[in-house]
């Protein structure tokens, strides 16, 4: 691991000062006519707007203006090439008012690169048209962000203090990217060559209207991590709330969680079903968190009302997690998770098939949990006793079939995992992966 850097925002100033003043020596000697023609306005305006409305997600950034910019390096030359990237960086800065010395960053890594590979374009000088041409441009793409990705990658790593090394390894990272603006970039050159600057606006009003649309996906994908992870914060605190007031919760949901998941791998269910089980497991006695003082403490002699109240904790944690409204089936699964094979369970006195698949499952872990874990209201089982009682009422309380097949899951397992007294909520609860689900595609 690389020791601790201390940022140095002066050498990193200094640095891309240089850069954007070469460019400037650049364009003060270029020909400057070429920005006052149709074409130069209709770029940057596609330039400008492609960077405002551009799709950022993380620290990736999906827009069209880089494909305005090589336009201009193709049909324009290099003034053109240094001032629309200059003029986009400029506009979303104004708007967004972050540091000027990453705006001086992006323009000594966007803009003189630009206008330094517009040169090299210019002197080859090949005909705007044909393979030749399409081929030149793409080269002209690659070498562009090559170079923007080098100045730009350390130059940041020096004014935060982090690893220019690790910085410049993402290298690797940019080929994809390279890719698609090398065939975007194609494709808009040839279309402008053989049919003009009619088909260039509209092509360019549809790729500003793609990137629009990136950008309400990537705002809609940010909505809903945000609102994943309000709910599972909320629920996650409800199992804290009810650990300070009986020790044992959060252990038992993780320890129910981990017995359900394998459990229901062991019959054979699918990952997604999995899933549903391990994620109810979690949540079976969030319903808990509402019932009173009295009766979360053991030992205490408790009134036909408190009954009531326990009886009535599945149908209360399945009402919490469909007002939050984002766990679908879960809900029904922690609402059956007492309820009996033979019809005797709460909340609602299902039978057999009646009950849910996997609230059968979770029923079989949180009955074997509570025979086998230390800080249960009664003296631990072993492992071997609390499946012996397991069996006994197989075919009553519990689906016999899903018995059977969670002794044969533990008869391979060793004492650690048959007695999960280390069972660990965060651990078990996996907070960034369920966020990156909740926004995967």
């Amino acid at each position: 691991m690389d020791a601790p850097r201390r940022p140095r925002p002066g050498l990193a100033t200094a640095i891309a000062g240089v850069a954007v003043a070469v460019g400037l020596i650049g364009l003060a000697l270029s020909d400057l006519g070429a920005l006052f023609t149709a074409l130069t306005a209709l770029l940057t305006f596609c330039a400008v707007a492609a960077e405002l409305l551009a799709a950022r997600y993380s620290s990736m950034t999906i827009s069209a203006a880089f494909a305005a910019d090589m336009l201009a390096i193709g049909f324009l030359g290099p003034a053109p090439a240094f001032v629309i990237p200059a003029l986009s960086y400029a506009a979303v800065w104004i708007v967004e008012r972050y540091r000027w010395r990453a705006l001086l960053i992006n323009l000594a890594g966007s803009s003189t690169p630009a206008l330094l590979v517009a040169y090299a374009f210019a002197a080859i000088d090949p005909p705007r048209s044909g393979p030749e041409f399409v081929a030149l441009l793409v080269l002209a793409t690659a070498a562009t962000m090559a170079l923007n990705f080098a100045v730009v990658a350390p130059l940041m790593a020096i004014l935060d203090g982090r690893s220019v090394r690790l910085a410049l390894r993402g290298l690797t990272g940019l080929l994809p990217a390279v890719a698609i603006n090398c065939a975007l970039v194609a494709v808009i050159a040839e279309i402008y060559a053989e049919i003009g600057i009619v088909a260039l606006a509209f092509v360019a009003l549809n790729v500003i209207a793609l990137t629009y649309m990136l950008r309400l996906v990537v705002v809609a994908r940010e909505r809903t991590r945000e609102y994943a992870n309000l709910s599972w914060g909320v629920l996650s605190g409800l199992v804290r709330t009810l650990e300070a007031r009986d020790s044992r919760a959060a252990r038992h949901c993780a320890a129910v969680a981990a017995f359900s998941r394998d459990l229901a791998d062991q019959l054979g269910m699918s990952k997604r079903e999995q899933e549903l089980a391990h994620t109810a497991g979690l949540l079976h006695d969030i319903g808990k968190f509402a019932l009173s003082d009295r009766v979360m403490e053991r030992g205490g002699k408790l009134l036909d009302s408190d009954w009531r109240g326990i009886r009535g904790h599945p149908d209360i944690g399945a009402r919490l997690l469909q007002d939050i409204g984002v766990y679908g089936p879960v809900a029904d699964i922690v609402r059956a998770h007492h309820e009996r094979i033979d019809g005797r369970g709460y909340p609602r006195g299902l039978h057999g098939d009646e009950i849910p698949v996997i609230a059968r499952v979770v029923a079989v872990a949180e009955v074997y949990d509570t025979l086998t874990a230390p800080d249960t209201y009664r003296t631990p089982m072993t492992s071997f006793e609390a499946l012996n009682e397991l069996r006994r009422v197989a075919g009553k309380q519990l689906d016999a079939g899903y018995v059977e097949a969670f002794a044969a899951l533990l008869s391979g397992r060793g004492l650690e995992y048959r007695h999960a007294d280390e069972a660990d909520f965060d651990r078990e609860l996996d907070m960034e992966r369920r966020l990156n689900e909740a926004v995967a595609p």
